[in-house]
């Protein structure tokens, strides 16, 4: 993306004490803030060299790449940072939902209103189509993993690793969202349940079942 990665390039950007920054993602044409993430050299560095967002999640303790369960990936198309050097300015090309919740932003309630606002989410609805598009759409992302593999692809290690792996993470995710259901947090549910189907959608890929095999054994249960 922005060719040879030097430490004189690294050391332009001030890491905390915890060696992480905050970036803020901006969507590169309609300049929408889409949300606020960490990243740690590691990171960054694979954001700069791949040119697709990677960040550091301060509570899983682990490096994750922007859209990797969920496609909505964001290509880079510039990194500034401030006169401080503490705070990155990232803009990107969004591709679907920027927030987990299904929004283009992350920022899509206001402090001054009670109520979030349901254009948001009507909006979406209207983008990114129904949930056989979606589940398609993100299949076909695994399929391509599947039968290219891309370093430092999560997707790819899964496969890499085999039946076994994916069974115990699709157990791990139902756990968890089991647990996220007992704490009756709407936010929680989402997030655990996306992590969920989406390796339930591994699982389908590594029987070489497609999703639309199991819409139809849905809706013939339905009828």
């Amino acid at each position: 993306m922005m060719g040879k990665i030097t430490g004189d390039l690294l050391n332009k950007v001030k890491f905390d004490g915890q060696g992480l920054v905050p970036a803020i993602i901006q969507d590169a044409e309609t300049k929408t803030v889409l949300m606020l993430a960490y990243m740690n050299q590691e990171s960054l560095t694979k954001t700069l060299q791949s040119g697709f967002t990677w960040f550091y999640s301060r509570s899983r303790k682990c490096l994750w790449q922007k859209g990797e369960s969920s496609g909505h990936v964001q290509q880079v198309e510039s990194i500034h940072y401030d006169c401080d050097g503490d705070t990155l300015l990232v803009t990107v090309k969004q591709t679907g939902a920027a927030c987990h919740e299904g929004t283009f932003s992350c920022f899509s309630r206001r402090l001054d209103e009670e109520v979030v606002q349901d254009a948001a989410i009507v909006e979406s609805t209207e983008v990114y189509g129904q949930v056989a598009t979606i589940l398609n759409d993100l299949y076909e992302v695994i399929q391509d993993r599947k039968h290219n593999r891309q370093e430092g692809s999560y997707t790819c290690y899964l496969f890499d690793k085999g039946q076994d792996k994916i069974l115990k993470k699709v157990g791990e995710e139902s756990a968890e969202t089991i647990i996220a259901s007992k704490n009756n947090s709407k936010e929680e549910i989402l997030y655990e349940m996306s992590d969920l189907w989406y390796h339930c959608l591994v699982l389908l890929s590594y029987h070489n079942i497609t999703p639309t095999e199991l819409l139809a054994e849905l809706y013939g249960r339905r009828k």
